[in-house]
């Protein structure tokens, strides 16, 4: 690794860019909510800059979402051309997981889930055990979720995706159970309990960074940590279906408020609720080797870093205080590990993480218009 380090700039992904871009699609999006209204719809307006969007349609909330891997399946496939290893499963498994996640996060639970998978060229399924481990893992993820699989799209796109590499993809619809009002924010008050809930390592942000990594490294993804795992094997771990979670949270009938996947901008993520509330965290995550081995690869400091990557938090429950310590038992029942970690408070919009004595601004997340 040179000395000058590496950011996610450095790896193609500007979010300030990419932000700016969102936001101006999103005014042009609004611009076109009163078709929906001809077809007997409603659309929740607040929804806009959620993970997904809601709307109301026969006296039901749905929700719908689109999201995609990103280049980890590059990753996937470089690992497998380098060591021989298929995990194919597991880049599969973290599309929906991303998908489905995305969903609840506004407390829908997926009804059906379609894929998106977009080769170079039709060869690339000719590689059949590659293949078939693509499908098991995506069919596994829908299982896990409870949702069906619908169906999808896969598109051989010679010239725009390269030949050898797959674009993984997908969209879901979810509803929101019977009588249950969409979480996007609005019932946070101060007081509010932060329950973060642990990832299991990169998830599906931060890939492009880690390929800039593997790049630098004299033995590439087969470079070992310090538990004697090959870097690339651990990139490649695949994220929990937090849904299951938000399922129990609302058998349980616990008082959430609202919901947050941590991915791009890392714990800046914690403030996504577009409220002017402080965010105070006194209670982090041990962090995953994986994702230390890149902050010290990448040498981020640690407001670059809890920026950028999830640092060991994949998701975050806000409760009504008092409740924190029953989402954390809901969690460990279904083998995630959480911890009550800290609370809303009345201030600026602003995240404290003390273990670190790190303070990030609002302004750093400026997701809707």
């Amino acid at each position: 690794m040179d000395s000058e380090g590496a950011s996610y700039r450095d790896a193609g992904v500007d979010y300030d860019t990419l932000d700016a871009f969102k936001r101006e699609a999103m005014m042009l999006a609004v611009a076109t909510s009163d078709l929906m209204v001809a077809h007997g719809g409603a659309p929740v307006s607040t929804s806009r800059g959620e993970p997904a969007f809601v709307f109301e349609f026969a006296g039901r909330h749905l929700a719908f979402v689109v999201e995609g891997l990103g280049t980890k399946a590059m990753i996937a496939q470089a690992v497998l051309e380098t060591t021989g290893v298929n995990r194919f499963e597991a880049v599969a498994y973290d599309t929906v997981a991303a998908i489905v996640n995305d969903l609840a996060c506004v407390g829908a639970l997926p009804l059906a889930v379609n894929a998106y998978f977009a080769t170079g060229d039709s060869a690339w399924y000719e590689n059949r055990e590659r293949a078939t481990q693509l499908l098991e893992g995506w069919q596994q993820a829908c299982v896990d979720a409870g949702a069906t699989w619908g169906g999808g799209e896969s598109p051989a796109l010679a010239g725009l995706v390269t030949p050898g590499e797959v674009e993984l993809a997908g969209s879901a619809v979810g509803a929101l159970p019977a009588g249950k009002a969409p979480l996007l924010g609005d019932a946070l008050q101060a007081g509010d309990e932060i329950v973060l809930v642990d990832s299991t390592g990169l998830h599906a942000n931060g890939a492009s960074l880690a390929r800039l990594i593997a790049s630098r490294l004299q033995f590439g993804y087969a470079t070992e940590l310090p538990s004697g795992r090959a870097f690339g094997d651990a990139l490649l771990d695949p994220a929990p279906m937090y849904s299951r979670l938000v399922q129990r949270l609302g058998e349980l009938d616990v008082p959430v408020h609202y919901h947050s996947h941590i991915t791009g901008h890392g714990l800046l993520k914690l403030m996504r609720p577009q409220r002017e509330y402080t965010y105070r965290i006194e209670v982090l995550p041990e962090v995953p080797e994986v994702l230390e081995f890149i902050v010290a690869q990448s040498k981020m400091d640690p407001a670059q870093a809890h920026s950028t990557l999830n640092m060991g938090a994949g998701w975050a429950v806000y409760c009504a205080a008092g409740s924190g310590e029953q989402v954390a038992f809901a969690a460990q029942d279904l083998g995630l590990v959480a911890r009550v970690a800290g609370w809303v408070e009345d201030g600026p919009r602003r995240l404290i993480l003390q273990p670190i004595e790190v303070t990030l601004d609002g302004e750093q997340l400026r997701l809707s218009a």
